[in-house]
């Protein structure tokens, strides 16, 4: 059986072993070592990368108390050189660690506690037995688990029996496999039962930053980085507030005055461009009644959008009894429209014949719309349509 270094001490990154077995499978194999600090997949907490004589670690697992490394060959040698991808590592230790104090922390101010918990390579959440927490709340938190981790508690990991197990204030007792129980101390704050690696002291864990909350089946799932993470995440912040802030020549605390005076701004100008969108639809149809002495108005249109055409089409149905079939090759989209004084049901038109030419829509009695994949399929349909009307009328 596999000697579990990650155990006995977390911060061990190098080591020399041997190759107890090799299983071999299509494309890869399973590897098992008289050591290892290569912590396996479990408890919440993604299994450790990096290398085993300079070939990569795919994945570690553990079945039946043996650990399983995967690796895309095997070595060539019994004695092996192997290495933690100490970054990923380090990572894990203070988002394990840290969810286990911010778990503490809600309990002890809320009663709030934790029914599961993920570490991702992205994000990292807890769901708490609670419906939701306030703005106010979550402040509260966040300011707590920053404290304790400023007083640089002591972090201890111990196994104990589980008759000794019993004796203790854990906040949860896990059914494990065997007679021992790991136990992860936070000094004065938690005590849990545990396998995961942890960091030794509470100032490990750096800083604490809660990012979102979300209902999850009743419950509240709360989305927080701590360590690496919360640095990184408030470098890139900087970065993107400190570009925003040049770029509109304010200082980070002017720009949600900056910003909101921009999105006032741009819908007084969006309201002034449609009311000049409105005239100028106003005239376009005026002159394609004018242009248009058939019972039809057909147009094609390089830069307008089909919301555009059927505000041009309104504007020739209240003034004119002609029906307007309208093209835009911007979007690849076909809009027909009348005003009802036609023979024409351009929805049931629409809904026996467009399929033969692969577009999509439909409409009701006098409006219809369609698009297509290509521009070939909306000129046949419109041809089409073209003679259909003409021999309707």
């Amino acid at each position: 059986m596999t000697k579990k270094l990650y155990y006995e001490n977390p911060y061990l990154t190098q080591w020399t072993t041997t190759v107890t077995n090799i299983i071999k499978k299509d494309n890869y194999c399973l590897v098992t070592l008289q050591d290892t600090a290569f912590y396996p997949e479990g408890g919440g907490q993604p299994s450790d990368s990096g290398q085993i004589d300079h070939i990569q670690v795919l994945d570690v697992y553990s079945e039946a108390g043996e650990v399983y490394h995967k690796l895309p060959h095997p070595p060539e040698n019994r004695t092996v050189e192997c290495q933690i991808d100490w970054k990923l590592r380090y990572d894990h230790m203070q988002q394990h660690t840290g969810q286990h104090l911010l778990s503490a922390i809600c309990i002890e101010e809320y009663d709030a506690h934790t029914s599961s918990f993920h570490l991702g390579k992205d994000t990292v959440s807890i769901d708490l037995s609670v419906s939701e927490f306030d703005a106010d709340q979550l402040l509260h938190i966040e300011n707590q688990v920053n404290k304790t981790i400023y007083e640089n508690r002591e972090i201890k990991t111990y196994f104990v029996s589980k008759e000794q197990a019993s004796t203790l204030p854990l906040r949860k007792t896990p059914d494990v496999e065997g007679d021992e129980m790991r136990i992860v101390e936070i000094d004065g704050i938690d005590t849990s039962a545990c396998a995961g690696t942890h960091v030794s002291r509470t100032g490990e864990l750096g800083l604490m930053k809660l990012l979102k909350t979300e209902k999850s089946k009743g419950n509240t799932r709360v989305y927080f980085i701590f360590g690496g993470r919360a640095l990184e995440d408030y470098q890139a912040t900087h970065s993107v507030l400190t570009t925003l802030a040049n770029k509109y020549s304010t200082n980070r605390e002017g720009l949600i005055e900056k910003i909101t005076k921009i999105e006032l701004d741009n819908k007084q100008f969006q309201r002034e461009i449609e009311e000049l969108k409105g005239k100028l639809n106003q005239f376009l149809a005026q002159e394609l009644i004018q242009t248009h002495n058939d019972s039809i108005i057909i147009q094609s249109f390089n830069e307008k959008t089909l919301k555009e055409l059927q505000g041009i089409a309104k504007q020739i149905n209240e003034a004119s009894n002609q029906c307007v079939i309208f093209t835009s090759t911007l979007e690849n989209k076909l809009l027909i429209s009348h005003n009802g004084t036609l023979p024409i049901e351009c929805g049931k038109l629409f809904k026996q014949e467009l399929k033969n030419f692969n577009g999509k829509g439909g409409g009701n009695n006098t409006t219809a719309q369609a698009a297509f994949d290509n521009l070939e399929d909306m000129e046949a349909f419109k041809r089409f349509l073209e003679t259909k009307i003409k021999e309707s009328l």
